[in-house]
């Protein structure tokens, strides 16, 4: 076979310094257009963007070439600057760790609506819960002490 074929889709999750709800409605559609740009100049597919207040959902498409610690620390460093010399709020920052989960092809649809829909799940649970859920349905062990 002379080609290669990749399906490598990515649900990156990453929150807000000591998880504060510092992104504001009034930016936070052009907060997710700009890391929707980041994944583009990455050479990278934004499937989806969303998050709230304190934290942030990607859906992204990556190539085999992608290191995935390097392509999160490049988008969380540029929005981060983004936010600090276009919004001018300060201080924002993001936490240092992040989650990333692989999505297989027969789910991407269904993370996709996740991802935009961020606010319903909240109205019943805190994101330190969803994101426990997260972990938990992924079967990934965690020690509480280090996740905020």
């Amino acid at each position: 076979m002379s080609q290669t074929h990749l399906s490598l889709h990515y649900h990156i999750v990453f929150h807000t310094f000591e998880n504060r709800p510092t992104i504001s409605d009034e930016w936070r559609d052009r907060l997710h257009q700009f890391i929707g740009g980041c994944v583009r100049t990455a050479d990278g597919v934004p499937a989806a963007v969303g998050g709230t207040a304190n934290h942030a959902h990607l859906l992204a498409g990556l190539k085999a070439t992608h290191r995935l610690a390097d392509f999160v620390k490049d988008v969380k460093v540029a929005s981060s600057k983004w936010v600090h010399t276009e919004i001018g709020a300060r201080p924002f920052a993001w936490q240092k760790g992040y989650g990333a989960f692989t999505v297989s092809p027969g789910n991407l649809k269904r993370v996709r609506r996740y991802v935009l829909n961020q606010e319903e799940p909240y109205r019943t649970r805190s994101s330190r819960e969803e994101y426990r859920d997260i972990l938990q349905s992924a079967g990934v062990e965690y020690d509480e002490k280090f996740m905020w």
